[in-house]
């Protein structure tokens, strides 16, 4: 199977760094999409409105996946990063230094992985060999399905830059994920 993960088209919040919440993505993000010419057997998407809306420019139908949605920030959901650095400095530090610290209410960049991983499997067992599958997803989530497929610490979530509309091509072979470079 082929899977081939989007990063959703770029919105206000990307380009703000504020954590979490459910922005429309830019025109220019979506017109954008429409260029790409993608296909598939199968097509998810993330739960947000901007991966629904980028899968749409697409030229897709995605189902929508609970599984796929951004990392839970808690209470720092909807607020800017330098806001909350200004605000609360030793404690946004430290969740972003350590990933296994969460947002106050919120969820860990392991959990995060560990959802993905767990989804990846369920994908899996739904296609069959030869099939091919689109997910559109916040650049989050795609980092932390990047993470799991080449089996690299949390920690490394700083070195793995997703931009919007990237695209990661992963194959399954023997039940083992890996990077598929074109």
């Amino acid at each position: 199977m082929l899977l081939t993960v989007v990063a959703h088209a770029l919105t206000p919040a990307l380009r703000g760094l504020v954590l979490g919440g459910d922005s429309d993505p830019d025109a220019s993000g979506l017109e954008a999409a429409r260029e790409l010419k993608l296909s598939a057997d199968a097509v998810y998407a993330g739960p947000e409105r901007a991966a629904v809306r980028t899968a749409s420019a697409l030229g897709l139908d995605p189902t929508v996946e609970p599984a796929l949605r951004d990392r839970e920030y808690g209470e720092w959901a909807g607020r800017e990063l330098e806001d909350l650095l200004a605000a609360e400095p030793s404690q946004v530090a430290a969740w972003l230094e350590r990933p296994h610290t969460a947002a106050p209410g919120g969820e860990t960049e392991n959990d995060l992985i560990a959802r993905v991983a767990d989804w990846l499997g369920d994908v899996a067992e739904r296609h069959k060999d030869g099939e091919s599958v689109i997910a559109v997803v916040h650049p989050a989530v795609a980092r932390a399905i990047v993470l799991y497929v080449v089996d690299a610490p949390a920690e490394s979530l700083r070195h793995v830059d997703v931009r919007p509309l990237a695209a990661v091509n992963l194959s399954l072979h023997v039940g083992s994920w890996s990077l598929a470079l074109d």
